[in-house]
């Protein structure tokens, strides 16, 4: 090598080293806020190193960064949303750089870098959950007989769009589109009742998707997606409920920590029972939750071959976390290809997205009215449908004025429709309820 060459190889490495010691550069600041939770997103050129630490006096959230570049003049701060009153910015030292977000509440804060994705480039994400965030509670409606409730999980959220269409499409838009219209109908449906797990563009994370069904004592649970693939002529719904593969893992995963969590299968506390009883219950709940999912998944498909064409005609089976829950029925939608142009412009449509919120809500209706669970308004219903009568298991304490009551019968007709010669009656006992009653 001669000697020129020599002097431009190393003023070359010399230029590589110092791009690669540049600080990164913040590149700007967004929020989303949930009801529980506000997520910020700090959008930076490469991985930063930062400290985070809480202050009171008043509540806010310090992020220290010792070397990072950033245009006070010329960023753009975000307005408040959700736990953020504001967002302020403050040289640190030489190079670093203090952000403070102000806070309305006592919060948990944490926070991870993320690497680039499809979407955006690395970031520092800082989550702000409330201390203590409220629960939903399942309620009877007045005469005594609970809503069947349906959880109603739109895909994706805030910083995570999910699948993009070639016009600009996103996902997580069009799946809250369709959940919100399915609600709508599950809700003017007697004796149903929607809970959605996100009611707006913020992220959830899937964990807390599954909690907020379980805490809601949901009867199923309903995840809206748009499928995408790199060959835009797919087309097509698809709709998957957990694989036993899946299923086998998650009860090791659940078994494995039981003493730490606690979790309730079916209402039963794992964490007083032996390794082979704990094992029996859960593979009794997971499988009974996986027969129940096909069937609804079955109906539900059925409704949207009237709507549009089938990916698969066939219920599919997948190795998916968001439909792990051990005691709730629960389904995966794939809507239709948001990849392939035609069914793109369909699903930016509100009536499409009606069609779609219709068929879902028509054969989660047949579902429930073919398995009405026990206790549920929706089962009188369908024993009226059916013009059969009703079977209710007296419990211990209750009489057969209380019975009577419950269903709006006279004490007679359930006396005679059960051929009891006395108003005594044993707890366990199976009465049967005139349907002309119901």
């Amino acid at each position: 090598m001669r000697p020129l060459q020599r002097i431009s190889v190393f003023l070359l490495l010399l230029a590589s080293g110092s791009a690669m010691a540049a600080p990164a550069n913040l590149q700007d600041i967004r929020i989303w806020a949930s009801p529980e939770s506000t997520r910020v997103v700090l959008d930076l050129s490469a991985p930063a190193s930062y400290t985070l630490f809480t202050l009171s006096g008043p509540e806010r959230i310090v992020i220290d960064f010792d070397a990072i570049d950033a245009d006070l003049s010329a960023l753009r701060l975000p307005a408040s949303a959700g736990a953020v009153s504001a967002v302020r910015l403050g040289e640190r030292g030489k190079n670093g750089l203090r952000v403070v977000l102000d806070v309305n509440a006592k919060v948990l804060a944490k926070s991870f870098l993320t690497p680039p994705n499809e979407t955006y480039g690395h970031r520092l994400v800082v989550d702000l959950g409330l201390e203590q965030a409220p629960r939903p509670v399942k309620v009877a409606n007045g005469d005594g007989q609970r809503d069947v409730v349906i959880a109603i999980d739109a895909g994706h959220g805030g910083e995570d769009p999910g699948a993009i269409g070639k016009g600009g499409t996103r996902e997580k838009t069009i799946a809250l589109a369709v959940a919100r219209k399915l609600a709508e109908r599950i809700d003017a449906e007697p004796g149903m009742r929607a809970v959605l797990t996100r009611t707006g563009d913020y992220f959830v994370k899937f964990d807390n998707r599954i909690a907020r069904a379980r805490d809601a004592k949901a009867d199923l649970f309903v995840s809206i997606h748009a499928d995408a693939f790199v060959n835009r002529s797919v087309r097509g719904s698809s709709v998957y409920v957990l694989s036993t593969r899946r299923a086998s893992s998650e009860a090791a995963r659940m078994l494995a920590d039981r003493e730490n969590a606690a979790d309730l299968i079916g209402g039963v506390s794992l964490h007083d029972k032996s390794d082979v009883l704990a094992s029996v219950l859960f593979d009794l709940s997971q499988n009974a939750a996986i027969s129940s999912s096909r069937d609804a998944a079955a109906r539900v498909l059925a409704e949207l071959d009237h709507v549009g064409q089938l990916k698969k005609s066939e219920v599919q089976h997948a190795s998916l976390i968001v439909l792990t829950s051990p005691d709730v029925p629960s389904m995966l939608i794939e809507t239709a290809y948001i990849s392939n142009p035609e069914e793109e412009r369909r699903l930016r449509e509100s009536a499409y997205q009606g069609k779609l919120a219709g068929a879902i809500h028509a054969g989660v209706r047949r579902y429930f009215y073919d398995n009405p669970p026990p206790g549920s308004q929706i089962a009188l219903l369908a024993a009226r449908e059916r013009g059969q009568a009703l079977r209710h298991v007296v419990s211990p304490g209750e009489t057969l004025g209380d019975v009577a009551g419950r269903y709006a019968v006279s004490v007679d007709d359930l006396r005679q429709m059960n051929r009891l010669e006395t108003e005594t009656v044993a707890s366990g006992t199976i009465l049967e309820i005139p349907v002309t009653g119901i």
